[in-house]
């Protein structure tokens, strides 16, 4: 269905997806794993801008934009061509590559909202864009979720109290099926999902007793992981890696409080990317 067609340029912000759990809890017979994941969005991220175009384009900018090529298999032209649309797009990117919080799929998500909103198309069903990646459907609508499946399934969760991330990548890239090869096991319980969070507090108590499958074997290929979680847990109340790595996370009640741990981790470590941002609701 169309809608009215948008003339001006469109901006979207694609923000970073941050897994505070992930339950590898069974593999299917194609290879695809099963997941159980607490998923929420960082309000910062990389940022895409689509102007009216004849033909379909990509530019591709920012701090982590060098490393990455407007080539057919870019997740934003693909993004562009599963719509069947064209335009003038533009990839700002601020997230580093390759580093579990979703970037690609972030991005591919942003694309398809900026592009329904300049061709005046409803948007696609969600469960219909996992041929795009797993973290596609989640991404489209960013805000708190528990997905499960393979990303298809999509279903949302209590109310979450104000939190505040500190994200942290030490420059590595990691590669999500060497990080899956190393799992000892694929038949995992599943996520406990109570009925409400609670406070802060509550809501780090309940994330203890959840996990992050895919920490360990990231870990033994990236010991640099464990040196990051070592950092925030200086004064972090919860600290995780993200996905498949090597981003870790950690949770604060405040801003004032986050944005210092930022501050001290970036001093102690200035090769490291350091962002604090709160999470989207």
């Amino acid at each position: 269905m169309r809608t009215e067609v948008v003339d001006a340029p469109i901006r979207e912000l694609a923000r970073a997806k941050v897994n505070l759990t992930l339950h590898v809890t069974g593999r299917r017979p194609d290879g695809l794993h099963m997941l159980d994941s607490l998923v929420v969005f960082a309000d910062l991220g990389d940022v895409v801008e689509v102007e009216a175009g004849s033909r379909l384009s990509l530019a591709i900018g920012g701090p982590f934009g060098s490393g990455i090529g407007a080539t057919p298999d870019n997740l934003v032209l693909r993004a562009a061509r599963h719509l069947g649309v064209s335009g003038a797009l533009r990839l700002t990117k601020a997230l580093p590559v390759s580093s579990g919080i979703g970037g690609g799929s972030a991005d591919a998500a942003a694309t398809i909202r900026a592009m329904s909103r300049l061709h005046g198309l409803t948007l696609p069903a969600a469960a219909d864009l996992t041929r795009l990646g797993a973290d596609v459907p989640v991404c489209l609508a960013s805000v708190p979720t528990r997905m499960r499946g393979i990303g298809e399934v999509l279903q949302p969760v209590p109310t979450l109290p104000p939190v505040w991330l500190v994200l942290v990548n030490p420059g590595v890239g990691m590669a999500t099926p060497a990080v899956f090869a190393r799992l000892d096991h694929a038949d995992n319980a599943p996520m406990d999902m109570p009925d409400s969070f609670g406070d802060f507090d509550g809501f780090v108590k309940w994330l203890t007793r959840q996990r992050n499958d895919l920490q360990f074997p990231a870990e033994q290929l990236s010991p640099v992981i464990g040196e990051v979680l070592t950092a925030l847990n200086q004064d972090a109340p919860f600290a995780r890696m993200s996905g498949s790595g090597a981003t870790c996370f950690g949770l604060y009640a405040e801003q004032a409080a986050a944005l210092r741990a930022a501050d001290r981790v970036r001093h102690a470590h200035p090769g490291w990317w350091v962002a604090a941002a709160p999470v989207g609701r």
